[in-house]
């Protein structure tokens, strides 16, 4: 079913324009006072001033009405201290309470009921009763006139008559009226709410007790009948083996307030239905039947494809790591060869063949390099990686790695600085992975910065986290190949850089820090050079360093150390 937008109109009915009987009754008010005082200049001489000053004193709020029409409350509040001024003092001038313009000592209940607020009423009520009160002491302590007599008497008397029903009759108009717009607005509404309700995708139902239902509105589900469900109850709705579970989650309503459950209709065996119930008052429940035989056969769908999905991702780590496995035998056995030949064993060889033993050699420590990172990123999205922890100096894997990498580094051109602690910083990790972790930091390092550039690799330790940070001077990496880096087989730089790796260096290390607890974290900024950061909480105390600590390794230091107290291994380039 269509729905039409809503009109504002349906929201909030506005005032209907024409005839206002608040402006009618002040305008008749004034009109009456000038018709009465046109009289009276044939009736009273010009010293019968207290008529003239009564007939001035209930002039007076209703020229003060029409000029504020549109004030709000307090403006009416003020409108009505006024007709309540002047209406006992017009009293109060013509005899007090038994004169002829006592009636208008009620003045303030006229007025208010052309308001038509119900507070008003009340407070026009109270002004009249202290404006009556206040005429009856004028008139007891001889302070008023003399009630005037004959015609005078009597067309005052018919003036207060006249301007009062007049009030009463226009404040009763006036509250029809607007009990005839909220009636409409309420039939608008209610409509609205019909025709919404009637419209909904869900069945909506209301239940009184434990399963009579009473209202049924919007579309029904496939496997129940609104007939049956308003005849027999809710409970017969559901299938036998779900009636029990149905009559529970009633009962659960109305005890917590709310209850939900899916169950089989009694008409339609391959459905699911889900309804929802929430206790309005006692005794009475609202709820909302609706269909969730899709929603069912979506998730069922998506579990599938996500099971298919990680059983392909499995069977894929598993062939990496088993051909990983498979090609590391007879490359090991190449490159044990190559080293024979390059390190003629069985005799001479000529240069050419020397060469080319160097090459073969050179080749399959890079391919096994390669396999071996493959071999490692498969175990791990295997989950068949196992750390292999132990107590160590971390600064003798750090050292280790960077030994390793001085050939490296003296054939890129680029100088390689540690910075490492002078004391002891034990850790309990795995040695393996904290030393791959330094190799592929510094091999990326070395990849990016150019001949004459500079890499630094700190060490620090500090409330149970060892800190190592990687720092070059290259090229930098842009804020677009960053977002990818860290994935598997993810890779920044030109096609030359690309070309000498997998994309797996930096995805193992972040690896490699998860599997230990830590992070990594990658600053880096064009032209400027990168620094990446790998934390990890792994150290159990940081030792005071030795009195005599002796060199690891012959070193060439071209560089001012660090900072005060720290061990500075610099590899400059030959």
């Amino acid at each position: 079913m269509e729905l039409e937008a809503r009109p504002d109109s349906i929201r909030r009915p506005a005032p209907q324009a024409g005839f206002d009987p608040a402006l009618a009754w002040r305008l008749g008010w004034l009109g009456a006072v000038c018709l009465a005082a046109a009289a009276a200049l044939f009736i009273v001489d010009a010293r019968a001033w207290p008529v003239w000053s009564a007939l001035a004193a209930g002039a007076v709020p209703a020229l003060a009405a029409l000029v504020a029409t549109r004030g709000g409350e307090r403006t009416e509040s003020l409108l009505l201290v006024l007709w309540a001024v002047g209406g006992a003092s017009a009293a109060a001038l013509t005899g007090g309470v038994s004169g002829a313009m006592a009636a208008w000592c009620l003045a303030p209940v006229a007025a208010a009921s052309t308001m038509g607020r119900s507070k008003r009423l009340a407070e026009g009520a109270a002004l009249a009763l202290i404006g009556g009160c206040v005429a009856a002491l004028i008139q007891l302590s001889g302070l008023a006139p003399a009630a005037p007599t004959g015609p005078l008497a009597f067309l005052l008397g018919f003036l207060a008559l006249v301007t009062m029903g007049l009030g009463l009759a226009a404040g009763l108009l006036i509250g029809r009226r607007r009990q005839a717009l909220r009636e409409d607005r309420d039939a608008l509404e209610i409509g609205w709410l019909e025709t919404l309700l009637d419209g909904l995708p869900y069945l909506a139902i209301a239940v009184r007790g434990h399963e009579q239902v009473t209202t049924v509105r919007g579309s029904a589900p496939l496997g129940v009948s609104t007939e049956q469900l308003m005849t027999r109850g809710l409970a017969d709705a559901a299938a036998p083996a779900d009636r029990a579970r149905l009559a529970a989650a009633i009962a659960q309503a109305h005890r917590d307030g709310a209850a939900s459950l899916d169950f089989v209709p009694a008409l339609g065996a391959e459905r699911l239905l889900a309804l929802d119930l929430q206790r309005v008052a006692p005794n009475q429940l609202v709820g909302v039947l609706r269909d969730v035989t899709a929603e069912r056969d979506r998730a069922a769908a998506l579990e599938q494809a996500r099971a298919d999905a990680e059983g392909l991702a499995a069977g894929r780590a598993r062939f990496l790591a088993n051909m990983s496995h498979e090609l590391r035998t007879p490359l090991n056995a190449i490159m044990g060869f190559s080293d024979i030949m390059r390190a003629r064993m069985f005799g001479p060889l000529s240069d050419r063949y020397a060469e080319y033993a160097e090459l073969i050699h050179e080749s399959g420590g890079h391919l096994l390099d390669l396999i071996n990172d493959v071999l490692d990123m498969s175990k791990i999205e295997a989950e068949r990686f196992e750390l292999q922890r132990g107590v160590f100096d971390a600064r003798e894997a750090i050292q280790a790695a960077m030994r390793l990498l001085r050939v490296q580094s003296d054939s890129a051109g680029v100088q390689l600085r540690g910075v490492l602690p002078p004391g002891e910083l034990e850790v309990d990790a795995d040695r393996r992975a904290l030393k791959q972790i330094v190799l592929n930091l510094v091999s990326n390092a070395l990849k990016f910065t150019p001949r004459g550039g500079q890499v630094t690799v700190t060490l620090d330790g500090y409330d149970g986290v060892l800190e190592i940070v990687v720092a070059d001077t290259g090229v930098g990496i842009s804020p677009e190949d960053l977002e990818r880096l860290g994935r598997p087989y993810e890779q920044a730089g030109g096609a030359e850089q690309r070309a000498r790796g997998t994309g797996l260096g930096l995805s193992l290390v972040r690896a490699f820090a998860k599997l230990h607890g830590g992070e990594m974290a990658i600053e880096s900024r064009l032209g400027a050079g990168t620094t990446v950061s790998v934390r990890l909480p792994v150290l159990l105390a940081v030792l005071p360093p030795a009195k005599t600590p002796e060199p690891e390794a012959p070193v060439e230091d071209r560089s001012p150390p660090a900072s005060l107290g720290d061990n500075v291994i610099a590899f400059a380039p030959r």
